[in-house]
């Protein structure tokens, strides 16, 4: 039977490391493709195609995406000159009033329902090809890819409403998005929450790095977003219960160094829940947005081993007192890249030039030595995978989560202050939690605005955030135009 559907279809997905592929890469896709699915050998391809749109422009590779996500926290500042994308700096001091027809705030609720909208397609796929599969072990395996891409549907839902708070749920593309009513975060959370359950219960309890097709998500994938979603709204229980799971599964564990974790050797490491894909296979660059270059030393470094950035999201001078203040040494060099300063592997930084010292320091957890780029390419950070879930993370919520629920936390605290060579601590209070959080998570996905926000300490650390107007952006004007129902 054939039938045509609108969805991406791709390759074979995934491979071994970030150089050591196990098959082609996903990129040659279409939009309207004739899909015979008889073939069940190939019901792969509808979730192949969703792990190629969450790592582009349109998922989460997209700089200006992360932009926004990123820039409100105090542990970073927008970066660039003053004249570079100013929207951001009204991001990041909470002017949501100047930022309704900004370019990039359309582009990230588009690219994101788009993500989701793929997703709904290609279960559409799945279930098709589910109608000709003829064993069990056919079936299975249709329901574990069912399950991989409803957890990345989760996952766009779960920065829409990270984003924008009341946002439409569309989970059928018969429904209209430009017609769809606004549905309470309340419920999207609960929408994550049962997507989980599903996802949960059809993943293999494996590490993502043991899956077939290597950095696929899995039980332990979902499970960590379970436990980030909860904590957003303040559900211990269920935070405990989805990191216990994973830490008690004895599976993940903190890559050695943090200083490497975010370069080569840290790709599909047993710390990583789930991370974006990216490689150079045969003279072919597949790469994110620009994500890397966007946050890349602007003046760049000497000589022309490696191309320079951007410039934007720089840790803040605050947050470079803190490092300081606590001693914090593998940390503090892998978070800050100064400007005219040498790396350990030998790459010269170029001074600072900036009479505002805009381009003085710079994001080192994107810095890719020269060393470690593809043979003949000099992009800052090509080849390297983007981090999104991570064990860290995984054991800092689950101390928190031990502490809120009157138990002691200390053992997953210290393992994450022991790869940073710190001290241990015994009798950890939440607030040491939430400081290392902060230090640890320093720069990625905006985990301090979020951790701010959720235990109400925002509005006396960020200067002017206003408790009930500065959690969420306004839906953009281009979407009230097509939909007024979003107002």
């Amino acid at each position: 039977m054939k039938l045509y559907i609108y969805i991406i279809i791709s390759a074979v997905l995934l491979f071994s490391s970030c150089n050591d592929f196990l098959d082609k890469y996903p990129e040659n896709t279409v939009d309207i493709q004739e899909v015979d699915y008889t073939k069940t050998e190939d019901m792969f391809k509808p979730a192949a195609g969703i792990y190629a749109r969450i790592r582009s422009n349109n998922g989460f590779g997209s700089w200006a995406t992360y932009g926004l996500i990123a820039v409100r926290g105090d542990d970073i500042d927008k970066g660039s000159s003053p004249s570079d994308q100013p929207d951001l700096t009204d991001a990041e001091n909470f002017n949501y009033s100047q930022l309704g027809g900004y370019w990039a705030l359309n582009g990230a609720w588009q690219g994101l329902y788009n993500l989701v909208l793929n997703s709904n397609a290609a279960l559409v796929a799945l279930d098709e090809y589910n109608k000709y599969t003829t064993t069990d072990s056919e079936k299975k395996l249709n329901t574990q890819y069912q399950a991989e891409v409803r957890f990345m549907r989760a996952y766009a839902y779960f920065y829409l409403v990270r984003l924008f708070g009341d946002i439409p749920l569309v989970v059928d593309n018969k429904d209209v998005l430009t017609n769809s009513l606004k549905t309470p975060r309340v419920d999207i959370y609960k929408f994550i929450n049962d997507e989980i359950t599903f996802c949960v219960a059809n993943l293999p309890a494996l590490r993502p790095n043991e899956m077939p097709y290597k950095g696929q998500v899995t039980m332990y994938t979902a499970l960590a977003l379970k436990a980030k979603a909860n904590s957003d709204i303040n559900d211990w229980d269920a935070v405990l219960s989805a990191t216990n799971e994973i830490v008690n599964s004895g599976r993940f564990s903190l890559y050695s160094s943090f200083y490497d974790y975010f370069k080569l050797p840290g790709c599909l490491a047993n710390e990583n829940l789930f991370e974006l894909e990216y490689a150079v296979i045969d003279g072919t660059v597949f790469a994110s947005d620009a994500w890397f270059e966007f946050q890349g030393p602007r003046n760049g470094f000497v000589g022309d081993k490696i191309g320079g950035g951007w410039g934007f999201l720089t840790p803040s001078p605050k947050f470079e007192a803190l490092f300081k203040a606590r001693g914090e040494s593998d940390r503090f060099e892998t978070t800050f890249l100064f400007a005219g300063t040498t790396t350990r592997e030998g790459d010269v930084l170029k001074p600072s030039i900036a009479p505002e010292g805009y381009d003085r320091v710079f994001n080192g957890k994107t810095y890719l030595p020269s060393t470690q780029l593809p043979v003949g390419k000099t992009t800052y950070g090509l080849g390297n995978n983007i981090r999104m879930l991570r064990y860290a993370d995984v054991l800092l919520l689950n101390a928190e989560a031990k502490v809120r629920k009157g138990q002691n936390g200390d053992t997953p605290f210290n393992e994450v202050r022991t790869r940073a060579k710190m001290t241990n601590l015994t009798n950890v209070t939440l607030d040491q939690i939430l400081e290392e959080r902060s230090i640890e998570l320093a720069g990625e996905w905006g985990e301090r605005f979020y951790d701010l926000v959720r235990t109400g300490k925002a509005e006396s650390t960020l200067n002017g955030f206003v408790t009930g107007k500065s959690e969420f952006y306004p839906v953009p004007q281009a979407q009230i135009d097509l939909n007024p129902n979003l107002r």
